[in-house]
């Protein structure tokens, strides 16, 4: 298909770039709010007042652009997003920027985060149109009607202001070109989404098929400072999930040492924060030095399930202080007093990325009155006079091991980290005097769900009963506020309102959360509701000739095009985490259908899944493909110690288990007739057979070790 690359047209007047850093001051007053007062997403509340007349994105604003027959300008972003804030002082301020729009427009505000589905549209038009820089703030332009015939990115005002004249005199003069562009581009996101192939025959899932993504895997990484081999680097946490399940059950050395060198540099770098714990979106480097200072929710829930594991595996300390550090941070500072989680926080604070997380040397020296510790504390975390970064500024990371510092300073291990303790809660004192970064407090229900995830299988490695004790709290506010009575979820919640219809996601990831639940609580409410939402997206999102699920329900108001998600990405894509569901739900329920759906959405991912050279976009659907290869111990505890028994087997890793049980047999098949008056008894099953029941965790595992 020939597509029109409209970015030609206009690049003869433009040169983009996204590292721009010089913007304007506000130079137009604001006598009262636009169409976005009173929305319930932070990143729109903070366009209310532009000069700028912004509506929302609903069907009466839709509704609108067509009665007025005036083309919609459409922009996107979300609230930790820099340059969003740096094209909103730079245009959307500005008087001249306001009057082209008003005039000419109707311009749109979307939070890509409350409303992913528009998101993913505009985004593909951006793709097909321009090839490249796509990314947000997404400024896209479209027909009264919706289609889009033009997408692009950060624009300076100049760039901007030439951009909209363009558009508008040619919608004016040449209406049937600008209508051709449009066909042309929604054609393209068309094509887009139906690459998939629909494979007839069901394909055997082997053990090689498992090994050749493995090697694509191992060839991607970067050996010697972990990540993928790529100049900007971002935490992908299901690459690292999939590579240790591969270590676990085939001992593969090299997929171990991609998994411990990247979660080390990460750990070790600039992109974890050293002084309050999380981590943030990305590092601007191939080193993990200098990141994009924002915090996610969804990054950290993954990262905390990822180093949670790890640990279970290598019993490395540095992973479980990741972990015990960034779910102080998230209790601290990103959850809400009803169980919710909130969603970032920005990058930016006085005016400046990264402010409120680095530091000059004088500011540390001020925060740590001891010289010794001060010292001890800059050599360690690289601390240079002039500053590591930029504007005398230092990013804390760390290049030495600790044992080769606290040697240096004739200190013992124990005695060195004690040190640090305190000069780290020492700078945390200090920063409580800078000005925090803006906090996005809207609770977004797939989000949630990955940091309910990670809350469960940091409890599984560590014990911790507050663990599970917020865990709990954020399962029964997504089952109060989140989860109709007809299972119909709901997608954002502020303000006690939640107002958006839920995604594919938000079923998926919360199904998968349920599951994981369940496994430390043996608390059957969980796993059925894991089926009930499971049943509801089938019903609302499957698409049965593609065998497949829509991103978008059918009670939804129709978009441009109905797209899917099939590539996994810094989130895994709703249809592999729904092919995980299903699979494990079929095991747990004895459901047939469950299975044969999940098997087939493997089988139609297979020919992607073992030519590409960078299987990092199918890691979700990759531990899919291993769940049905490698098929999962069924590990019945049943008595009235199976807490007990369940703890100790969960400080192993066994990549390959699911648990049920509980103090009697509950209602679910697999545990019926397991029960032994007076005894708690562990069964290892696999394909619903069962060995004779065992009554030590030693003995499981031997019986486990077996059938690896």
């Amino acid at each position: 298909m020939k597509i029109v690359n409209l970015f030609a047209i206009v690049a003869l007047f433009l040169f983009v770039t996204c590292r721009t850093t010089t913007s304007t001051s506000r130079n137009s007053k604001v006598s009262g709010a636009n169409m976005l007062y009173g929305e319930s997403s932070p990143y729109l509340q903070q366009y209310a007042f532009n000069p700028v007349n912004w509506h929302p994105w609903n069907e009466a604003t839709l509704e609108k652009a067509q009665r007025e027959d005036k083309m919609i300008l459409l922009s996107v972003g979300y609230t930790a997003c820099h340059w969003c804030h740096v094209m909103e002082k730079e245009s959307y301020m500005d008087s001249t920027i306001a009057k082209i729009i008003n005039e000419n427009f109707i311009a749109i505000k979307v939070d890509k985060e409350e409303r992913p589905d528009v998101d993913d549209v505009y985004l593909s038009a951006c793709r097909v149109s321009a090839g490249k820089n796509c990314g947000w703030p997404l400024n896209a332009f479209a027909l009264p009607t919706g289609e889009p015939f033009w997408a692009g990115t950060y624009f300076k005002k100049e760039q901007w202001e030439r951009i909209l004249t363009y558009m508008v005199n040619e919608r004016q003069k040449n209406p049937a070109k600008v209508e051709a562009w449009a066909f042309d581009i929604v054609k393209g996101i068309e094509e887009i989404d139906t690459q998939l192939s629909i494979v007839g025959e069901q394909s055997d899932f082997t053990k090689k098929q498992v090994n050749k993504i493995t090697s694509s895997f191992i060839n991607s990484i970067d050996l010697q400072k972990g990540g993928r081999n790529v100049d900007i680097k971002f935490p992908l946490p299901n690459n690292y999930q999939y590579l240790l399940k591969v270590y676990g059950l085939t001992k593969n050395p090299k997929t171990l040492e991609a998994v411990e060198v990247t979660l080390n540099n990460m750990a070790y770098g600039g992109i974890y924060d050293h002084v309050g714990g999380g981590f943030s979106r990305y590092s601007t480097d191939a080193n993990w030095k200098v990141p994009r200072f924002e915090k996610m929710l969804y990054d950290n829930g993954q990262l905390i399930s990822l180093y949670s594991e790890a640990y279970r595996l290598t019993k490395n300390p540095l992973y479980k202080e990741v972990v015990y550090e960034t779910l102080s941070f998230i209790e601290k500072e990103m959850t809400a007093f009803n169980g919710g989680f909130y969603s970032s926080y920005d990058a930016d604070s006085d005016g400046e990325v990264g402010e409120y997380y680095t530091w000059t040397e004088q500011e540390i020296n001020a925060a740590i009155d001891d010289a010794e510790v001060a010292n001890l504390f800059k050599d360690f975390y690289n601390i240079k006079p002039e500053g590591n970064w930029q504007n005398g500024k230092n990013i804390l990371y760390v290049e030495p091991t600790s044992e080769f510092t606290a040697n240096q300073y004739g200190l013992s291990l124990d005695d060195f980290k004690s040190k640090m303790r305190l000069a780290k809660g020492n700078l945390l004192k200090a920063r409580k005097e800078k000005t925090k970064p803006k906090l996005d407090d809207k609770i977004l229900t797939a989000w949630n769900a990955l940091m309910l995830k990670g809350y469960v299988d940091a409890y599984r490695t560590f014990g911790e009963e507050k663990f599970l004790k917020a865990a709990i709290a954020n399962a029964e506010f997504l089952k109060r506020q989140a989860i109709h009575k007809d299972n119909r979820m709901t997608r954002n919640y502020k303000n006690e309102k939640s107002v958006i219809n839920a995604f594919l996601d938000d079923y998926a990831l919360t199904a998968e959360a349920f599951i994981a639940l369940y496994q430390v609580t043996f608390d059957e409410q969980w796993l059925f509701k894991a089926r009930d939402l499971t049943e509801y997206a089938i019903e609302h999102f499957y698409d049965f000739e593609t065998k497949t699920f829509f991103y978008t329900s059918d009670i939804d108001p129709p978009l441009v095009t109905r797209k899917r998600k099939m590539v996994d990405n810094v989130i895994p894509s709703s249809n592999s985490t729904m092919a995980k569901v299903m699979h494990y739900l079929s095991i747990y329920l004895f459901n047939d259908e469950y299975e044969m759906m999940a098997k087939e959405m493997v089988n139609n991912m297979l020919p992607v899944m073992t030519s590409t050279k960078d299987p990092s976009f199918y890691s979700n659907w990759s531990t899919v493909l291993i769940d049905f290869v490698y098929e999962p111990f069924e590990v019945a505890i049943v008595g009235n110690d199976f807490e007990l028994i369940r703890r100790d087997l969960d400080k192993n890793y066994i990549p390959n288990m699911l648990l049920l049980g509980g103090s009697n047999e509950g209602s679910l098949d697999l545990l019926e007739g397991k029960l032994v008056r007076k005894e708690t008894t562990i069964y290892v099953c696999k394909n619903k057979v069962c060995k004779f029941p065992v009554n030590t965790v030693a003995d499981a595992l031997d019986l486990m070790s077996e059938e690896m």
